[in-house]
């Protein structure tokens, strides 16, 4: 039991920078979609999607549309900060706190997924609006 004990934390501890990695992977995609959004590059916004969304937003035009007057904290905001992240199984859910443009406060729930090719791409991202910030 005594050598059990150790090797089960000296995994956990291993697993621990593979998630810290996820998670900072995870980031730079949402951050480079979120650049992309602020300099009106639908073309690049739209590449950090997942073929799912792809598949249901089939242009950058129809995606961007669909962003613009879906997502307006995202798509134009004060502040743009990461929150808690959750990697599990290929799959990370990263919390990200907006102040949009007219100071209201946001919680997004962005959900990424590795894909076949290992990279990673955006599955989905809900909004909850949580306040009024100015």
């Amino acid at each position: 039991m005594r050598i059990l004990v150790p090797l089960v934390l000296l995994l956990a501890l291993l697993a621990r920078p593979a998630a810290a990695a996820d998670a900072s992977a995870a980031q730079s995609v949402i951050r480079a979609q979120e650049q992309a959004l602020a300099r009106d590059d639908g073309a690049t916004a739209y590449a950090q999607a997942a073929p799912e969304i792809q598949a249901l937003y089939p242009s950058v035009e129809i995606f961007m549309s669909m962003v613009k007057s879906g997502y307006p904290p995202v798509y134009r905001h004060r502040s743009f900060e990461f929150g808690a992240a959750q990697v599990e199984d290929g799959s990370i859910a990263q919390r990200v706190h907006i102040v949009d443009a007219e100071g209201d406060a946001w919680e997004a729930l962005y959900t990424l997924q590795t894909q076949p090719d290992g990279s990673l791409k955006i599955t989905g991202c809900s909004l909850l609006k949580t306040g009024h910030s100015v």
